[in-house]
């Protein structure tokens, strides 16, 4: 069989986007499964908008989410340049070839002439496409045209006739005759509109699967006539459903982390994210929903992808993010936490253990990594207070001062305090004041932490050690 050939080809214009990133999941799944190769191709045609910075953004982003490509920039290969502005040489080729074999012709359309088609045609109540003015042009014409100082586009002589082909998502694809108006292949600056261009590169790139959004479907029937046109072998397509916001409204900004840096610098880890995204509108067979990147690729098949629009969950998400969070050992989640807790200013400790251990106490908290600024925000206060008034009226009760007594005489007698030593304590406190559950343990939460919910109490105390446990306890003392 032929080897698998996918590809991704972001355009360079910006931070790559939640949709963009799970097109090159998907490719690159596809890829891995078939053991084929992973290509990718910058399409940066758009010479106004593209910048060498959007393109580093963008391969920073693939290799944080853990994509790699076997083909394309830096990696090399057989088929480059992989950049769309270094192949200009072979679009022109090819555009001079179908003009030659009367597949296109010249257009010397204005611009205010192909508005004014425009404005007309809506206002008629038909499509707005070409109406093939200058399909029949004579040589005398064009001429007349080009004396005058106009530079001509090259148009695609569109067949009269159904274009079809097989989706392995939408299945059998038709759009009939006449749907599609002639469109350019060629601008008149020499550029090559997007059409044109993925067709040349995949079929020279011997691309056999082309998997993107069904945004792209409308632009598919142009693309199967170039092929045919060039005689190219026609790829696989997939077109995979568009993601939309929990509004129902296509994802954008306004929805929140559109781009995977926003993602990134939130705090998700990237496998999460991967796993979330590889699951829009397509699941495991077996219903489970936190899976591996291998599992990912054992399961994966297009036979199980909805056809509907897939919702950007994104409470889901978080909680998929918790559950990878909670999976990493407390070494690394310090490292992955600590430029968010520099960043917020507190005053780290020196000793790296302690440092693990508060990170630890929250861990089961976290629902991204940017979570620990609040979570920990009460062990680098200079003063610690009740968070709320139920919390103050635990304080002011008339048991609560009977626990904080026999606290400091029973912390009196034992050297540092621990996670066991601090459970002793409080059986000790217990059994000494007759205070039980709630009314023993609630009071010294707030007192140490300030909430009525957080980390667990023996932790928080381990790191507190007996010196600080005592003073805060103090604080709340009556004389």
């Amino acid at each position: 069989m032929e080897q698998v050939r996918v590809r991704f080809a972001p355009s360079p214009t910006g931070h790559l986007h939640i949709g963009n990133a799970r097109t090159a999941i998907l490719n690159w799944i596809f890829a891995r499964q078939a053991k084929g190769s992973f290509v990718l191709r910058i399409e940066d045609t758009d010479q106004a908008r593209s910048t060498d910075e959007s393109e580093g953004s963008i391969l920073q982003d693939l290799r944080w989410l853990g994509l790699d490509w076997d083909e394309g920039p830096e990696a090399g290969g057989d088929f480059g340049p992989y950049r769309q502005s270094e192949r200009l040489e072979i679009y022109q080729k090819y555009a001079q070839e179908l003009l030659e074999k009367g597949h296109a012709y010249k257009c010397y359309c204005s611009q205010d002439e192909l508005e004014e088609m425009r404005i007309r045609a809506l206002k008629e109540n038909r499509d707005p496409k070409y109406d093939g003015r200058h399909r029949n042009l004579s040589i005398d014409e064009q001429k007349a045209y080009e004396a005058s100082g106009r530079i001509p586009a090259i148009r695609f002589l569109v067949p009269e006739r159904d274009i079809c082909f097989k989706d392995l998502v939408k299945e059998d694809v038709t759009f009939p005759a006449g749907d599609i108006g002639d469109f350019i292949i060629l601008r008149a600056d020499g550029m090559p509109t997007y059409n044109f261009a993925a067709v040349i590169d995949d079929a020279l790139m011997k691309i056999t699967h082309v998997i993107r959004g069904d945004d792209h479907l409308s632009n598919t029937p142009n693309q199967v006539a170039l092929y045919e046109a060039l005689k190219f072998p026609l790829p696989v397509f997939a077109h995979i459903p568009m993601i939309l916001g929990e509004d129902r409204a296509r994802l954008s900004k306004r929805h929140g982390a559109a781009s995977v840096d926003i993602f990134a610098k939130t705090g998700f880890l990237a496998d999460a994210l991967f796993n979330f995204v590889s699951l829009l509108s397509w699941s495991s067979p077996s219903g489970d929903e936190i899976l591996s990147k291998q599992r990912i690729i054992e399961e994966f098949d297009f036979s199980r992808m909805s056809k509907s629009a897939a919702i950007f969950d994104t409470t889901k998400l978080r909680w998929m993010n918790s559950s990878y969070i909670r999976d990493v050992p407390a070494e690394r989640l310090t490292d992955l936490c600590l430029p968010y807790l520099s960043s917020a200013g507190y005053p780290l400790p020196a000793d790296r253990q302690l440092l693990e251990k508060m990170v630890l106490s929250v861990k089961n908290s976290l629902d991204v990594l940017e979570d620990v600024i609040a979570k920990t925000e009460f062990y680098f206060a200079e003063e610690v207070r009740p968070s709320c008034s139920e919390g103050y009226g635990t304080l002011t009760k008339e048991t609560t001062q009977k626990v904080f007594w026999s606290f400091i005489r029973q912390a009196d007698q034992i050297g540092e305090i621990n996670v066991k030593s601090f459970r002793e304590i409080m059986k000790a406190v217990g059994r000494e004041t007759g205070v039980l559950g709630k009314d023993l343990w609630m009071p010294v939460r707030v007192a140490l932490a300030g909430d009525l919910h957080g980390p667990e109490l023996p932790l928080i105390a381990e790191i507190y050690g007996k010196q600080k446990i005592v003073a805060l306890l103090k604080k709340w003392l009556v004389e």
